[in-house]
């Protein structure tokens, strides 16, 4: 089960003025199962995407990019669950396209305003047969009032659905900010197989968008890790109606950004933090802090190096303080950042929680085994890393590897 993620039917999830969400069930992959989900956005709204750096990135990946760049206005976006379209060549683009002009053909609006994406099995074709049907029932479920079917309507391997919902004051308008996310596995930054859809009702202009977007995604999405794995079909959207009426925030300085940032911030770090607690057989979930660093990157590389080792992660998993192994990530990250070439490991203090456990190039003195496995009972653990060679610092959520791991992923295509 999830590592402590609260059920999401114990969530209130109001709806964001502006955006409606439809369902429906196509059978793709699974029988009576949400597979399908439609959103559809106001006239005058802002979207802005963030996408896999893999390069074998999925093709509703190209043409979400192609759309984002060629529209005007966005008008809708369409989820399927089942089948990734990934490594699926030239049919696969025009299997995307087909899916954008069947909605599109249903709204009433331009092909290009609609953003495509597509999660599940990588190499087969998308079986059209059972998709294209399906996007008639979604729309006429169109609802501001379905984020929790939503939720559900995007999960693959996912245990639990994963939705967040907070709200805040821009002077006298109440903002409502509202989101959904997916993923379990294949997830490692650059974008980690993860969906991520977050609306508010905001008035932000789209270069802001464009802007905060890429900033949230790097401080909550590309800051998790469960496998190490990065997909081709990750995607982070972000929607902002304007129908809250504020006056348009177009920059940091404007009075309310900060106060709409956090929000936006808040609910991404959540949403990203979901997918880690229902990290595929996870049973702990690992926060790795890297403090103290000459730059962001080496703090980043510290705790990415950590949190993806499959030796520290197992040792999670069977509640061994193995210091060696965090030791030896460390030690090893400057393979990805330059700068930790020089790293004085002499310098270094490892805490396991608040308990110092290793400094001076070794074991703390303090430290006691006993102290250790206390720590490691806990379904939370915090790994604290102190480089004591500068200001930076960077924080990587991630769990541990368990037996269901491998057999979920074993059984991926049965």
């Amino acid at each position: 089960m999830p590592v402590n993620l609260p059920s999401i039917e114990n969530q209130i999830l109001p709806p964001v003025p502006g955006v409606r969400l439809g369902w429906s069930e196509a059978n793709i992959k699974k029988a009576n199962h949400k597979d399908i989900l439609v959103i559809e956005v106001a006239d005058g709204s802002r979207v802005s995407g963030v996408f896999t750096q893999n390069r074998f990135c999925a093709a509703p990946v190209h043409i979400c990019k192609q759309h984002l760049t060629e529209s005007a206005q966005i008008k809708a976006l369409v989820i399927n669950t089942g089948n990734a379209n990934a490594g699926t060549g030239e049919q696969g683009m025009q299997d995307a396209i087909a899916t954008c002009e069947h909605l599109a053909n249903l709204l009433q609006v331009p092909v290009n305003s609609i953003l495509p994406f597509s999660t599940g099995v990588i190499l087969e074709h998308l079986p059209m047969d059972k998709l294209l049907p399906g996007l008639a029932p979604a729309v006429s479920r169109l609802s501001e009032d379905a984020w929790h079917p939503a939720a559900w309507s995007i999960m693959t391997t996912d245990v639990a659905p994963k939705a967040y919902a907070t709200s805040c004051q821009l002077g006298e308008h109440s903002v409502q900010v509202t989101g959904i996310s997916k993923g379990a596995g294949m997830i490692h930054p650059n974008m980690a197989t993860m969906l991520g859809f977050i609306a508010t009702n905001a008035a932000i202009s789209q270069s802001l968008l464009d802007e905060i977007t890429k900033q949230i995604a790097d401080l909550s999405f590309n800051c998790i890790s469960v496998d190490g794995d990065t997909s081709t079909n990750d995607s982070f959207i972000m929607i902002a109606t304007g129908q809250a009426g504020n006056t348009e925030i177009t920059s940091r300085e404007d009075e309310g950004f900060e106060v709409i940032f956090q929000s936006l911030l808040e609910s991404a770090q959540y949403l990203a933090k979901a997918i880690v607690r229902d990290g595929e057989g996870a049973t702990k979930f690992i926060t790795v802090n890297v403090e103290s660093a000459l730059t962001h990157d080496e703090a980043k590389a510290i705790g990415y190096a950590i949190a993806k080792s499959p030796l520290v992660k197992t040792a999670m998993f069977a509640c061994d303080p193995n210091l060696g192994r965090v030791l030896a990530a460390i030690g090893y990250a400057s393979r990805d950042c330059a700068s930790l070439a020089d790293l004085d490991v002499d310098n270094i203090e490892l805490y396991f929680a608040e308990v110092l456990v290793a400094e001076k190039g070794g074991r703390a003195q303090s430290y006691t085994e006993e102290a250790g496995q206390k720590i490691m009972q806990k379904a939370e653990i915090d790994i604290t890393v102190k480089l004591n060679r500068g200001t930076q610092k960077a924080t990587i959520w991630s769990c541990d590897f368990s037996y269901d791991y491998v057999r979920i992923n074993a059984e991926y295509r049965t």
